[in-house]
Parts: structure tokens; sequence; C-alpha cells
């Protein structure tokens, strides 16, 4: 798995040693701090940047909440706009009906979300050129919209339920979070999993005692409505069913395609620990040492070494590496092959007056 082929290429040279003799027995290998926030703000000694730095921390605040409330408008005025326009050719619509409103409201859902039972069909020219454009508007919805919407309920819920199954092993904040962010696909998929029983469970109790139909039955139709196969010989056909309906197969679709998505996600992400953990695990041999000395001097650093690791673990390939020595070549003005405070200011003066 080793490659011969050396990650950093250009003008910027490793240190070299030069004997076994000059080399301490012992070397310190720094460690990098973290690196500052992108929205960081540097204040000046006397206060004055403190209301910037306030109000830009206010705005990211408001942010997060306008483009939730900018989903959620824009989810409403589709379904409003397609309930208006069902509603206004509700006699182009042929099928079981119950109330106008509610089944042009239902026929949207059903629409959008490809179930497409044929209890309510189009029956005109119009109202099928209708029909196919809310499907594929509904679609790109469903698909950018409403999905964001599950991923932020499920994000919710992922800290909810790590608690619930590590009640007594961690405890503070700060361990949660460490714990949720390593395992955060796992989560998420622990997470939909439950959420789908809910919806399955749910689904079948309500089509049993409200639509009055058997388990088996309801146990069917929950399961042709959420994966959107839809057959059409069962369907939501009261006004309580059809009102349940526009929520429920809603979520219940979203929710089952997150599953799948989260399913494979995770299968992903064990393939890439267990590589991981084989490169960590097995013997590095002179063959990996020749690889990964990178100026070829003989002597391989503790950089070189962890660029190394880091591509074998499939981490970064050589296109990342060059793109970052590319950034640190421009940055090195002087050629020293190191990176001073005195060489940030001299490149950011070089771009203001370029600029």
């Amino acid at each position: 798995m080793a490659s011969n082929q050396p990650l950093v290429s250009g003008s910027v040279t490793l240190k070299t040693q030069t004997s076994n003799v000059d080399r301490p027995k012992k070397r310190r290998v720094r460690r990098a701090r973290s690196a500052p926030l992108a929205h960081f703000v540097p204040t000046d000694a006397n206060g004055d940047d403190d209301a910037l730095l306030r109000s830009e921390s206010i705005f990211g605040r408001l942010n997060p909440t306008l483009k939730k409330v900018a989903l959620s408008l824009t989810v409403i005025v589709y379904m409003g706009l397609g309930t208006i326009c069902f509603y206004t050719i509700r006699n182009q619509i042929k099928g079981k009906k119950t109330n106008a409103i509610l089944d042009a409201l239902y026929f949207c859902v059903v629409t959008m979300t490809t179930v497409g039972y044929g209890d309510l069909v189009p029956n005109s020219n119009l109202a099928k050129l209708l029909a196919c454009a809310f499907v594929f508007t509904g679609m790109a919805l469903i698909g950018l919209i409403l999905a964001k919407a599950a991923d932020y309920l499920v994000e919710k819920q992922e800290k909810l339920l790590f608690r619930a199954l590590h009640m007594y092993k961690i405890d503070g904040e700060i361990e949660v979070l460490k714990e949720v962010e390593h395992n955060r696909v796992k989560y998420k998929f622990y997470t939909t999993s439950i959420l789908l029983v809910v919806f399955v469970v749910t689904g079948t109790i309500f089509l049993y005692k409200v639509e009055k139909l058997d388990l088996v039955d309801a146990f069917y139709c929950v399961c042709s409505t959420i994966t959107t196969l839809g057959y059409g010989d069962i369907s939501f056909s009261s006004k309580g069913g059809r009102v349940f309906a526009v929520f429920w197969i809603l979520t219940g679709t979203i929710c089952v395609a997150k599953f799948f998505l989260y399913v494979a996600e995770v299968n992903t992400e064990n393939r890439q620990r267990a590589l991981v953990k084989w490169v960590l695990s097995r013997r590095t041999t002179s063959l990996d040492l020749e690889a990964a000395d990178l100026d070829n001097d003989g002597v391989v650093e503790a950089a070189e070494f962890v660029l190394f690791k880091l591509k074998e673990m499939g981490k970064i390939c050589q296109q990342d590496i060059s793109v970052i020595m590319e950034e640190f070549e421009e940055l090195d003005l002087d050629q020293s092959g190191t990176l001073t405070v005195s060489d940030i200011a001299l490149a950011q003066s070089v771009e203001t007056r370029s600029s």
C-alpha cells in the first residue's frame, strides 16, 4: 500500500541531519495550536472593537433562525400554492373525496412525495400538467429543504440519545459533545432507526383504529407508503385519516430516505476505521521508510512519517498536500523553508500593494 511517490513537491525542503552524532537523543514534536475561528475579529486594546464583536455574535445567532424561518415559509408557500391550485381544479380530479380543501392538500402531499396512491387522480390535461409540475418541484423541495429540516431534528436528538445510552458512564457537556462528534454518523443512524420504528408503529395503529383496517393491511399500507410504493389498493380514505396523512407521509418518507442514507454512511465509516486500524497496527518496513522519506536525505522526521501515514489511511492525497504546499511557498517569501510572523506580515503587505 505504500507508494514511492513523494508526498511533497516544491522548493521547500525539510531540515537534514548530517550525522547520528549531531542528532539529539530525544526530539520534541511541536503540537500546532488550533486555528482561530473564521469569524474571529481581533480587538484593540482600547476596546472599540468590542461592540463590533458583540454585534457579529448577535448576527451569527440570528442567522440560523432566519434560515429556519425561510425554510418553513418556503414549505408553507409551496403547500399553500399547491392546495389552492388543486382546489381550483377539484372538479378535474376524480376519486374518493372527503372535503374539497383537505383533498387538495392531501393530493399535493401524495404528489410531492411520489407516493401516488391512485385514490385521487387528475382527469384532464390541465390537471395532469399541473401534477407533473408539482411532482418535480415537490421532489426538489424534499431534497433541498425538508431533508435539511430532518437533519436538524435528528441532530437535536443525538445528544439526548447519547445521554440515555451512557447515563452513568460519561459526565460533563464537553465529554458528551466529544463522544457525539466522534460517532456522529452512528448516533444519527440510531436516531433515525428509532424514529422510523415510531413512524411505522404510529401509522399502523392509526390505520387499525381510525381506518378500521386489520393489522396486516395497516402494516402493509404503512410500508408501501413510507417507501413511496403507493400501490393504491389501500389508502387513507376518511377525513381524519387524510389530516393525519398530510403530516405523517411527509415526515415518514423523509425518515426512510435518511435511514438508508445513514446505513450507507455507517458502512463507509466502518470500512474507513478498519483501514485506519490496519495501517496503525501493521509493522513499518524499510520500504515504508523509503517512501516516507520526502526529502531523500535518508532520515524520516516526524512530519514526514505523519504525512505518509495519513496518505496511507486515505485521509489525504497528493493533491491536498500540493495545494497546501503552494500556499506555504506563497507565504515563505524569503525561501527559508520556515514561516515566521514577519513572513506573514510581509505577505500581507505584498498582497495589499498588489490590490
